[in-house]
């Protein structure tokens, strides 16, 4: 995902067609933030910086465990179908 260019980091509310905007390390961290509505964004857009980085090392631990995940997936759907 690309991050927006109009997107300074600061969380706006939701009104005017206007989306709520995220973190720039939302984006940078790969999460499919294009994909949630604007309820999800702005809670998101409202995260404590503590929470942030929660959120980043969830995501960083799930990262460093995909590959074993996806090898397993395929192999395991390679051998049942």
């Amino acid at each position: 995902m690309t991050r927006p260019s109009e997107d300074n980091g600061a969380p706006r509310a939701s009104g005017a067609g206007e989306r709520p905007s995220l973190p720039g390390a939302l984006y940078e961290a790969g999460l499919p933030v294009d994909m949630l509505t604007d309820e999800q964004r702005l809670v998101l857009s409202e995260l404590t910086e503590e929470e942030l980085a929660v959120l980043l090392d969830i995501k960083s631990r799930l990262d460093a465990v995909e590959p074993e995940v996806q090898a397993h997936g395929e192999i395991a759907g390679g051998a049942l179908f």
